[in-house]
């Protein structure tokens, strides 16, 4: 069941104050790195938009990390891709009891999952 119309205008309002305000691209680059999620059911994903290399005019998309609620267990899943394009629970902490402190998780990032 996806997210009712309170639960995304919430949880756009935390992924801005405890993610994307400390991760967003600084002024200078803002023409050239955009942020961006989507949000499909109860999953969200993070990613970053940018130049593709040495394809003027092409945008590639970079995928950050996924994080998904899982209502009935009250707990929010997070997720990496790995370089094959797959996305795995990400080990180190697997799940947390909310979705600010899930971002705070992937902000952390001490094993260079999301961020490399």
């Amino acid at each position: 069941m996806p997210f009712t119309d309170d639960e995304l205008t919430q949880h756009l309002r935390v992924l801005e104050e405890c993610f994307w305000s400390r991760r967003r691209p600084p002024l200078h680059l803002r023409d050239k790195v955009r942020e961006g999620q989507r949000i499909q059911d109860r999953t969200i994903e993070l990613f970053l938009v940018r130049p593709a290399f040495q394809r003027p005019g092409e945008w590639v998309e970079e995928s950050i990390a996924k994080i998904q609620g899982m209502a009935h267990q009250g707990v929010w899943r997070i997720f990496w891709k790995r370089a094959n394009g797959r996305w795995f629970r990400y080990q180190p902490c697997p799940d947390a009891p909310s979705l600010a402190e899930a971002l705070r998780v992937i902000d952390a990032d001490p094993h260079g999952c999301f961020f490399g």
